[in-house]
Protein backbone atom coordinates (compact mmCIF):
# COMPACT_ATOMS: atom_id res chain seq x y z
CA UNK A 1 0.00 0.00 0.00
CA UNK A 2 1.01 3.40 -0.86
CA UNK A 3 0.03 6.96 -0.78
CA UNK A 4 -1.12 9.62 1.58
CA UNK A 5 -4.49 8.83 3.47
CA UNK A 6 -6.83 11.93 4.87
CA UNK A 7 -6.97 12.17 7.92
CA UNK A 8 -10.56 13.95 8.79
CA UNK A 9 -12.64 11.69 10.95
CA UNK A 10 -15.80 12.54 12.57
CA UNK A 11 -15.48 15.06 15.09
CA UNK A 12 -11.96 14.94 14.64
CA UNK A 13 -8.85 13.43 16.14
CA UNK A 14 -7.28 9.95 14.68
CA UNK A 15 -9.03 6.98 14.94
CA UNK A 16 -7.88 4.28 17.06
CA UNK A 17 -8.96 0.80 16.18
CA UNK A 18 -10.18 -2.07 18.28
CA UNK A 19 -11.05 -5.64 17.12
CA UNK A 20 -12.57 -8.47 17.97
CA UNK A 21 -11.02 -11.23 16.50
CA UNK A 22 -8.68 -14.48 16.73
CA UNK A 23 -4.96 -13.34 17.32
CA UNK A 24 -2.54 -14.05 14.43
CA UNK A 25 -5.58 -15.23 11.90
CA UNK A 26 -4.72 -13.64 8.74
CA UNK A 27 -7.75 -11.01 8.94
CA UNK A 28 -6.15 -9.45 11.89
CA UNK A 29 -3.06 -9.33 11.01
CA UNK A 30 -3.86 -7.46 7.49
CA UNK A 31 -6.28 -5.00 9.33
CA UNK A 32 -3.31 -4.59 11.33
CA UNK A 33 -1.16 -4.27 8.47
CA UNK A 34 -3.56 -1.64 6.68
CA UNK A 35 -3.63 0.25 10.22
CA UNK A 36 -0.45 1.17 10.69
CA UNK A 37 0.37 1.93 7.08
CA UNK A 38 -1.84 5.02 7.32
CA UNK A 39 0.15 6.06 10.18
CA UNK A 40 -1.95 4.77 13.19
CA UNK A 41 -1.13 2.37 16.02
CA UNK A 42 -1.78 -1.01 15.78
CA UNK A 43 -5.20 -1.77 16.98
CA UNK A 44 -6.41 -3.43 20.11
CA UNK A 45 -7.07 -6.83 19.26
CA UNK A 46 -10.09 -8.39 21.74
CA UNK A 47 -9.79 -12.66 21.46
CA UNK A 48 -13.28 -13.64 20.80
CA UNK A 49 -12.39 -16.27 22.73
CA UNK A 50 -12.14 -14.14 25.91
CA UNK A 51 -14.86 -12.07 24.69
CA UNK A 52 -17.21 -15.33 24.32
CA UNK A 53 -16.39 -15.75 27.93
CA UNK A 54 -16.20 -12.78 29.50
CA UNK A 55 -17.96 -10.28 27.53
CA UNK A 56 -15.76 -7.24 25.73
CA UNK A 57 -14.79 -4.05 27.19
CA UNK A 58 -13.84 -0.46 25.30
CA UNK A 59 -12.35 2.82 25.59
CA UNK A 60 -14.16 5.77 24.88
CA UNK A 61 -13.67 6.74 21.09
CA UNK A 62 -12.68 3.81 19.63
CA UNK A 63 -13.21 2.69 16.72
CA UNK A 64 -14.50 -1.20 16.66
CA UNK A 65 -13.72 -3.79 13.78
CA UNK A 66 -16.15 -7.07 14.75
CA UNK A 67 -13.79 -9.27 12.10
CA UNK A 68 -14.76 -13.16 11.81
CA UNK A 69 -14.33 -15.76 14.25
CA UNK A 70 -13.32 -18.45 11.66
CA UNK A 71 -10.40 -20.26 11.72
CA UNK A 72 -9.58 -21.20 15.21
CA UNK A 73 -11.21 -24.90 16.89
CA UNK A 74 -11.91 -23.62 20.06
CA UNK A 75 -13.74 -20.62 19.04
CA UNK A 76 -15.92 -22.87 17.24
CA UNK A 77 -16.19 -24.82 20.05
CA UNK A 78 -17.51 -22.46 21.97
CA UNK A 79 -19.71 -20.90 19.02
CA UNK A 80 -21.13 -24.37 17.24
CA UNK A 81 -20.82 -26.51 20.15
CA UNK A 82 -19.16 -29.31 18.46
CA UNK A 83 -14.69 -29.68 18.70
CA UNK A 84 -14.17 -30.53 15.33
CA UNK A 85 -14.29 -27.60 13.09
CA UNK A 86 -15.16 -29.33 9.82
CA UNK A 87 -18.42 -30.43 10.88
CA UNK A 88 -21.31 -29.11 9.25
CA UNK A 89 -23.82 -29.14 12.13
CA UNK A 90 -24.31 -26.78 14.62
CA UNK A 91 -24.92 -23.88 12.29
CA UNK A 92 -28.47 -22.60 14.12
CA UNK A 93 -26.61 -22.78 17.74
CA UNK A 94 -23.60 -21.17 16.20
CA UNK A 95 -25.39 -18.36 14.73
CA UNK A 96 -27.43 -17.78 17.96
CA UNK A 97 -24.48 -17.45 19.66
CA UNK A 98 -22.45 -15.80 17.26
CA UNK A 99 -25.70 -12.83 16.91
CA UNK A 100 -26.00 -12.58 20.47
CA UNK A 101 -21.69 -11.84 21.28
CA UNK A 102 -22.42 -9.41 18.69
CA UNK A 103 -25.34 -7.83 20.52
CA UNK A 104 -23.57 -7.89 23.53
CA UNK A 105 -20.26 -6.00 21.70
CA UNK A 106 -22.19 -3.18 20.52
CA UNK A 107 -23.80 -2.61 23.64
CA UNK A 108 -20.56 -2.61 25.50
CA UNK A 109 -18.96 -0.62 22.53
CA UNK A 110 -22.03 2.24 23.22
CA UNK A 111 -21.60 2.24 26.58
CA UNK A 112 -18.30 3.57 26.35
CA UNK A 113 -18.65 5.80 23.82
CA UNK A 114 -17.11 3.53 20.95
CA UNK A 115 -17.93 3.25 17.50
CA UNK A 116 -18.77 0.02 16.17
CA UNK A 117 -18.13 -0.90 12.45
CA UNK A 118 -20.51 -3.85 12.22
CA UNK A 119 -24.20 -3.23 13.20
CA UNK A 120 -25.68 -6.32 14.94
CA UNK A 121 -28.35 -6.15 13.51
CA UNK A 122 -27.09 -6.49 10.18
CA UNK A 123 -25.63 -9.34 11.04
CA UNK A 124 -28.18 -11.05 12.10
CA UNK A 125 -29.56 -10.63 8.79
CA UNK A 126 -26.44 -11.39 6.84
CA UNK A 127 -25.72 -14.56 8.42
CA UNK A 128 -29.56 -15.62 7.91
CA UNK A 129 -29.69 -16.26 4.23
CA UNK A 130 -33.67 -16.09 4.10
CA UNK A 131 -33.87 -12.62 5.98
CA UNK A 132 -31.17 -11.12 3.75
CA UNK A 133 -32.56 -12.75 0.65
CA UNK A 134 -36.03 -10.82 1.93
CA UNK A 135 -34.79 -7.95 2.74
CA UNK A 136 -32.83 -7.50 -0.53
CA UNK A 137 -35.82 -8.75 -2.68
CA UNK A 138 -38.01 -5.89 -0.39
CA UNK A 139 -35.47 -3.47 -1.75
CA UNK A 140 -35.65 -3.97 -5.43
CA UNK A 141 -32.43 -5.64 -5.68
CA UNK A 142 -32.55 -8.54 -8.28
CA UNK A 143 -32.18 -12.07 -6.83
CA UNK A 144 -32.80 -15.66 -7.62
CA UNK A 145 -36.08 -16.67 -6.97
CA UNK A 146 -36.75 -18.16 -4.02
CA UNK A 147 -39.67 -19.79 -2.00
CA UNK A 148 -37.93 -19.45 1.26
CA UNK A 149 -37.14 -15.84 0.85
CA UNK A 150 -38.20 -13.47 4.59
CA UNK A 151 -39.58 -14.49 8.05
CA UNK A 152 -42.92 -15.25 6.62
CA UNK A 153 -41.53 -17.98 4.47
CA UNK A 154 -41.48 -20.91 7.31
CA UNK A 155 -39.04 -23.57 8.12
CA UNK A 156 -38.38 -26.33 5.94
CA UNK A 157 -38.52 -29.27 7.79
CA UNK A 158 -36.80 -31.68 5.43
CA UNK A 159 -36.11 -33.46 1.82
CA UNK A 160 -40.07 -33.69 1.65
CA UNK A 161 -40.59 -30.09 2.33
CA UNK A 162 -38.15 -29.07 -0.29
CA UNK A 163 -39.22 -31.76 -3.08
CA UNK A 164 -42.51 -29.90 -2.17
CA UNK A 165 -41.52 -26.58 -2.57
CA UNK A 166 -39.27 -26.72 -5.80
CA UNK A 167 -42.39 -28.79 -7.37
CA UNK A 168 -44.41 -25.71 -6.31
CA UNK A 169 -41.81 -23.12 -7.40
CA UNK A 170 -41.48 -24.89 -10.31
CA UNK A 171 -37.82 -25.29 -10.38
CA UNK A 172 -35.73 -28.47 -11.65
CA UNK A 173 -32.60 -27.22 -10.62
CA UNK A 174 -31.57 -25.01 -7.18
CA UNK A 175 -29.25 -24.24 -4.99
CA UNK A 176 -30.52 -25.65 -1.22
CA UNK A 177 -28.11 -24.10 1.39
CA UNK A 178 -27.62 -24.11 5.07
CA UNK A 179 -29.18 -20.93 6.27
CA UNK A 180 -26.57 -19.61 8.67
CA UNK A 181 -23.74 -21.21 6.21
CA UNK A 182 -20.45 -19.61 5.15
CA UNK A 183 -17.89 -20.50 2.61
CA UNK A 184 -20.26 -22.57 0.96
CA UNK A 185 -20.81 -24.88 3.81
CA UNK A 186 -24.08 -27.44 3.42
CA UNK A 187 -24.58 -25.89 0.43
CA UNK A 188 -25.92 -28.43 -2.43
CA UNK A 189 -26.72 -27.67 -5.86
CA UNK A 190 -30.05 -29.73 -7.20
CA UNK A 191 -31.29 -31.29 -10.22
CA UNK A 192 -34.44 -32.89 -10.12
CA UNK A 193 -35.13 -34.81 -13.43
CA UNK A 194 -38.63 -36.60 -12.14
CA UNK A 195 -39.24 -38.87 -9.56
CA UNK A 196 -36.69 -40.69 -8.40
CA UNK A 197 -34.07 -39.18 -10.21
CA UNK A 198 -32.12 -36.48 -8.41
CA UNK A 199 -28.55 -35.72 -8.33
CA UNK A 200 -26.54 -32.68 -6.03
CA UNK A 201 -23.05 -31.36 -6.32
CA UNK A 202 -21.73 -30.03 -3.29
CA UNK A 203 -18.23 -30.06 -0.64
CA UNK A 204 -20.37 -32.23 2.14
CA UNK A 205 -19.29 -35.25 2.89
CA UNK A 206 -21.47 -37.59 4.76
CA UNK A 207 -19.76 -40.34 6.76
CA UNK A 208 -20.89 -43.83 7.58
CA UNK A 209 -22.75 -42.79 10.36
CA UNK A 210 -24.26 -39.91 9.11
CA UNK A 211 -22.82 -37.07 10.42
CA UNK A 212 -21.39 -34.27 7.84
CA UNK A 213 -18.47 -32.80 7.46
CA UNK A 214 -17.31 -29.83 4.93
CA UNK A 215 -14.17 -31.24 2.68
CA UNK A 216 -12.16 -29.08 0.34
CA UNK A 217 -13.36 -31.91 -2.80
CA UNK A 218 -16.55 -31.07 -4.51
CA UNK A 219 -18.70 -34.06 -4.69
CA UNK A 220 -22.02 -35.66 -7.08
CA UNK A 221 -24.92 -37.93 -5.11
CA UNK A 222 -26.33 -39.54 -7.66
CA UNK A 223 -29.60 -40.88 -6.30
CA UNK A 224 -32.35 -39.10 -4.38
CA UNK A 225 -32.02 -41.32 -1.24
CA UNK A 226 -28.34 -39.68 -0.53
CA UNK A 227 -29.64 -36.54 -1.07
CA UNK A 228 -32.13 -36.94 1.13
CA UNK A 229 -30.47 -38.31 4.05
CA UNK A 230 -28.01 -34.78 3.84
CA UNK A 231 -30.51 -32.44 3.67
CA UNK A 232 -32.75 -33.92 6.23
CA UNK A 233 -29.12 -34.12 8.43
CA UNK A 234 -29.07 -29.97 7.41
CA UNK A 235 -32.73 -29.32 8.07
CA UNK A 236 -33.02 -28.88 11.97
CA UNK A 237 -30.22 -25.79 11.81
CA UNK A 238 -32.59 -24.11 8.63
CA UNK A 239 -32.42 -24.34 5.31
CA UNK A 240 -32.95 -21.90 2.39
CA UNK A 241 -33.87 -22.49 -1.12
CA UNK A 242 -33.44 -20.29 -4.33
CA UNK A 243 -33.30 -21.04 -8.04
CA UNK A 244 -30.15 -22.19 -9.63
CA UNK A 245 -29.62 -19.74 -11.92
CA UNK A 246 -27.75 -20.32 -16.03
CA UNK A 247 -24.19 -18.30 -14.89
CA UNK A 248 -21.72 -16.41 -17.66
CA UNK A 249 -18.64 -18.41 -18.38
CA UNK A 250 -15.11 -17.35 -18.91
CA UNK A 251 -13.13 -19.71 -21.02
CA UNK A 252 -15.38 -22.34 -20.34
CA UNK A 253 -15.84 -22.25 -16.92
CA UNK A 254 -18.71 -20.85 -14.69
CA UNK A 255 -17.92 -17.41 -13.16
CA UNK A 256 -19.48 -15.21 -11.09
CA UNK A 257 -18.11 -11.90 -9.38
CA UNK A 258 -17.17 -10.90 -5.80
CA UNK A 259 -17.39 -7.62 -4.95
CA UNK A 260 -16.72 -5.65 -1.78
CA UNK A 261 -18.26 -2.56 -1.16
CA UNK A 262 -16.80 -0.21 1.36
CA UNK A 263 -18.76 3.07 2.72
CA UNK A 264 -20.77 2.70 0.03
CA UNK A 265 -18.80 2.37 -2.74
CA UNK A 266 -17.46 -0.64 -4.68
CA UNK A 267 -13.89 -0.65 -4.33
CA UNK A 268 -12.77 -4.19 -5.46
CA UNK A 269 -13.62 -6.88 -7.24
CA UNK A 270 -12.54 -10.21 -8.75
CA UNK A 271 -13.71 -13.14 -10.88
CA UNK A 272 -14.35 -16.24 -9.79
CA UNK A 273 -14.58 -19.10 -12.04
CA UNK A 274 -14.81 -22.89 -11.50
CA UNK A 275 -15.84 -26.10 -13.30
CA UNK A 276 -18.77 -26.86 -10.92
CA UNK A 277 -21.91 -25.05 -9.82
CA UNK A 278 -19.97 -23.63 -6.46
CA UNK A 279 -17.07 -20.77 -7.79
CA UNK A 280 -15.42 -20.70 -3.74
CA UNK A 281 -11.86 -20.27 -4.57
CA UNK A 282 -11.11 -22.85 -1.67
CA UNK A 283 -12.77 -25.40 -3.67
CA UNK A 284 -10.74 -25.41 -6.62
CA UNK A 285 -12.41 -21.95 -8.20
CA UNK A 286 -9.66 -19.89 -9.93
CA UNK A 287 -9.67 -16.15 -10.01
CA UNK A 288 -10.68 -15.05 -13.59
CA UNK A 289 -9.87 -12.03 -15.82
CA UNK A 290 -11.91 -8.68 -15.12
CA UNK A 291 -11.25 -7.05 -18.10
CA UNK A 292 -12.67 -9.74 -20.13
CA UNK A 293 -15.87 -9.87 -17.77
CA UNK A 294 -16.11 -6.06 -18.11
CA UNK A 295 -16.41 -6.32 -21.51
CA UNK A 296 -18.53 -9.12 -21.99
CA UNK A 297 -21.11 -7.17 -19.96
CA UNK A 298 -20.46 -3.49 -21.83
CA UNK A 299 -20.85 -6.36 -25.16
CA UNK A 300 -24.39 -7.04 -23.90
CA UNK A 301 -25.33 -4.04 -23.21
CA UNK A 302 -25.24 -3.55 -19.13
CA UNK A 303 -22.60 -0.70 -18.73
CA UNK A 304 -19.95 -1.66 -15.74
CA UNK A 305 -21.01 1.17 -13.49
CA UNK A 306 -24.54 -0.60 -13.45
CA UNK A 307 -22.89 -3.99 -12.58
CA UNK A 308 -20.84 -2.00 -9.69
CA UNK A 309 -24.13 0.01 -8.78
CA UNK A 310 -26.41 -3.40 -8.14
CA UNK A 311 -23.93 -4.26 -5.91
CA UNK A 312 -23.53 -0.68 -3.95
CA UNK A 313 -27.56 -1.02 -3.88
CA UNK A 314 -27.74 -4.92 -1.95
CA UNK A 315 -24.38 -3.03 0.41
CA UNK A 316 -27.25 -0.03 0.89
CA UNK A 317 -29.47 -2.37 2.84
CA UNK A 318 -27.10 -3.05 5.58
CA UNK A 319 -26.43 0.92 6.07
CA UNK A 320 -24.51 -0.23 9.86
CA UNK A 321 -22.12 -2.22 8.37
CA UNK A 322 -18.99 -0.58 6.55
CA UNK A 323 -17.63 -3.21 4.63
CA UNK A 324 -19.91 -6.01 2.82
CA UNK A 325 -18.88 -8.63 -0.07
CA UNK A 326 -21.49 -9.10 -2.44
CA UNK A 327 -21.76 -12.26 -4.81
CA UNK A 328 -23.02 -10.92 -8.09
CA UNK A 329 -24.34 -13.81 -10.46
CA UNK A 330 -24.09 -12.78 -14.34
CA UNK A 331 -26.68 -14.62 -16.14
CA UNK A 332 -25.97 -16.52 -19.50
CA UNK A 333 -24.13 -14.55 -22.19
CA UNK A 334 -22.99 -11.52 -19.50
CA UNK A 335 -26.94 -9.95 -20.03
CA UNK A 336 -28.72 -9.75 -16.67
CA UNK A 337 -26.95 -9.86 -13.19
CA UNK A 338 -28.14 -10.70 -9.75
CA UNK A 339 -27.43 -10.63 -6.16
CA UNK A 340 -26.54 -14.27 -4.84
CA UNK A 341 -25.34 -13.22 -1.26
CA UNK A 342 -24.01 -10.59 0.87
CA UNK A 343 -21.33 -11.14 2.78
CA UNK A 344 -20.13 -9.90 6.20
CA UNK A 345 -17.26 -10.61 6.44
CA UNK A 346 -16.29 -10.95 2.18
CA UNK A 347 -13.61 -9.20 2.23
CA UNK A 348 -10.40 -11.62 2.48
CA UNK A 349 -9.01 -11.12 -1.22
CA UNK A 350 -5.09 -11.08 -0.32
CA UNK A 351 -2.99 -9.44 -3.02
CA UNK A 352 -6.01 -7.55 -4.63
CA UNK A 353 -5.87 -3.26 -4.86
CA UNK A 354 -8.66 -1.32 -5.67
CA UNK A 355 -11.10 -0.66 -8.84
CA UNK A 356 -9.96 2.60 -11.24
CA UNK A 357 -11.69 5.50 -9.71
CA UNK A 358 -12.85 4.17 -6.68
CA UNK A 359 -10.49 5.73 -4.55
CA UNK A 360 -8.72 2.64 -3.60
CA UNK A 361 -6.59 1.75 -6.37
CA UNK A 362 -3.40 1.55 -4.26
CA UNK A 363 -5.15 -0.15 -1.26
CA UNK A 364 -6.18 -3.74 -0.42
CA UNK A 365 -9.72 -4.41 0.97
CA UNK A 366 -8.33 -3.58 4.57
CA UNK A 367 -6.64 -0.55 3.40
CA UNK A 368 -9.89 1.02 1.96
CA UNK A 369 -12.02 -0.06 5.06
CA UNK A 370 -9.02 2.26 6.98
CA UNK A 371 -9.06 5.25 4.44
CA UNK A 372 -12.96 4.91 4.55
CA UNK A 373 -12.96 5.51 8.10
CA UNK A 374 -10.26 8.13 8.19
CA UNK A 375 -12.63 10.28 5.76
CA UNK A 376 -15.48 9.81 7.66
CA UNK A 377 -17.49 7.07 5.70
CA UNK A 378 -18.07 4.77 8.35
CA UNK A 379 -21.61 3.83 9.87
CA UNK A 380 -22.61 6.61 12.62
CA UNK A 381 -22.62 5.37 16.24
CA UNK A 382 -25.86 4.98 17.35
CA UNK A 383 -27.46 2.67 20.03
CA UNK A 384 -27.93 -1.21 19.28
CA UNK A 385 -31.29 -3.01 20.04
CA UNK A 386 -32.61 -3.55 23.55
CA UNK A 387 -30.68 -6.78 24.83
CA UNK A 388 -32.13 -10.26 26.15
CA UNK A 389 -30.02 -11.23 28.89
CA UNK A 390 -27.59 -13.80 27.45
CA UNK A 391 -25.10 -15.87 29.68
CA UNK A 392 -21.93 -16.75 28.47
CA UNK A 393 -20.63 -19.64 26.59
CA UNK A 394 -19.31 -22.33 29.15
Amino acid sequence: MSGPLPRRVPGGGRPRFAVVGNPGNRRVTMFTAAVRAAGLPAPRVLPWHDVLREGARFAPGETVRVDSPGEDAEVERLLRGAADPARVEGAALWYARFTAAAREVAAAAHTAGATVLDAPGDLAVLFDKRLCHGVLRAAGVPVPLSPTSGAAAGPVRGWADVRARLGAAGLRRAFVKSAHGSSASGVLAVEVAGPGRVRATTSVERSADGRLFNSLRVRRYGTEAEVAAIVDALAPDGLHIERWLPKASQRGRAADLRVVVVGGRATHAVVRTSRSPMTNLHLGGARGDLAAARAAAEAAGTAWPEVLGRCEEAAACFPGTLCVGVDLLPGSGWRRFAVGEVNAFGDLLPGLTGLAGSGAESLDTYGAQVAAVLRGDGPAARPPAPLAPVSHAD
